[in-house]
């Protein structure tokens, strides 16, 4: 059983009296949660103090008996220690996972057939990889070296291509042009914005436009929400998506070797495009928590760290194996 099994099974037994269910529209794991409840485990008593008059209450008083009130003194101990419960549970199950995941110990070798045993320094050692898993996983890092330059035409086409998908009934400018700044670039000159994200980053771009158009027209033009009267630019918010997943996934060391990284190496299997598919997924995810935040142009990296938390719980989740399988793919539009 692998510890994400190992973790899901200590919080169901945790909330088999008190279910906290956190909805996709909580995109930080901290906001917008709701209490709910099954028939079985409904409470018996109100959350807050009752409204009635304190004639109505002393009324009731009299007319309650003493086993009434030890009855009810026993249901409110009942559900104030199962919430006291339910927190050390979930204490426990993080201590036990700082344990194995931080030893490399017989225990945790047990249990983390899933992702792989942990090597030297605390590293987890992937599982062997499939001949099609590797050629891919080499494709990937193979694209990730690629530097943008702006003197290849192969690059200049590129953002040519870009700019049509984005405006489809508009004229294409100069690659130097301000017109570049209403797609969120920096500066009138595109190239001068990669940077650290690559010739991958603009290809992540294109492969969004193509594969999820409305899901792209819709941030491009920031048609969801309330947005920001200082909102992030978009091609370089994209940039920064590109670079945050090569580091989350661990995609530049000899073989990833994170949860988040060994999940990954599993899409690989069944999907050549994992790393752009995921990234339109993390595109979506950022935009979601910029609303949920309200956040402005100057949080954009506090949003960012958000998102790749969110991301990381989604790929640790016991029941995915395909990018499909992650709930935050439901976000997008095609």
């Amino acid at each position: 059983m692998g510890l994400i099994r190992l973790y899901l099974l200590i919080y169901k037994m945790a909330s088999a009296t008190l279910r906290r269910r956190l909805h996709h529209g909580d995109v930080d794991g901290r906001k917008y949660e709701r209490y709910d409840a099954t028939d079985s485990e409904t409470l018996s008593e109100p959350l807050l103090g009752s409204s009635s008059t304190d004639n109505s209450r002393d009324e009731y008083n009299e007319e309650r008996t003493l086993e009434d009130i030890w009855e009810e003194e026993r249901k409110r101990q009942q559900v104030h220690w199962t919430l006291i419960f339910s927190q050390l549970i979930a204490q426990w199950a993080q201590w036990i996972a700082k344990i194995v995941f931080g030893s490399g110990s017989l225990f945790g070798r047990f249990l983390l057939p899933t992702f792989g045993q942990i090597g030297t320094g605390g590293r987890l050692l992937p599982p062997p990889l499939s001949m099609l898993q590797e050629e891919r996983l080499r494709n990937i890092k193979r694209r990730i070296e690629i530097p943008f330059d702006g003197s290849r035409m192969e690059h200049q086409d590129a953002l040519r291509q870009l700019w049509r998908l984005a405006y489809p009934q508009r004229e294409l400018p100069p690659l130097k042009s301000e017109l570049w700044k209403e797609m969120g670039w920096q500066g009138t000159d595109p190239s001068t914005d990669f940077r650290g994200g690559g010739y991958i980053s603009l290809e992540n771009l294109i492969f969004f436009a193509k594969t999820y158009p409305e899901s792209f027209q819709r941030l491009l033009h920031k048609q969801d929400g309330t947005r920001a009267e200082w909102e992030y630019p978009f091609a370089v918010a994209g940039i920064n998506i590109s670079f945050m997943l090569a580091q989350m996934l661990d995609l530049q060391s000899g073989k990833p070797s994170t949860i988040a990284g060994i999940r990954f190496l599993g899409f690989l299997e069944e999907d050549e495009m994992a790393f752009d598919n995921l990234y339109c997924i993390a595109f979506q995810m950022m935009d979601a928590q910029w609303l949920a935040k309200r956040a402005s142009y100057m949080e954009f990296n506090d949003v960012l760290k958000s998102t790749r938390a969110q991301l990381e719980r989604e790929l640790a989740l016991d029941d995915v194996s395909s990018i499909r399988d992650l709930p935050a793919f439901n976000l997008l539009y095609k």
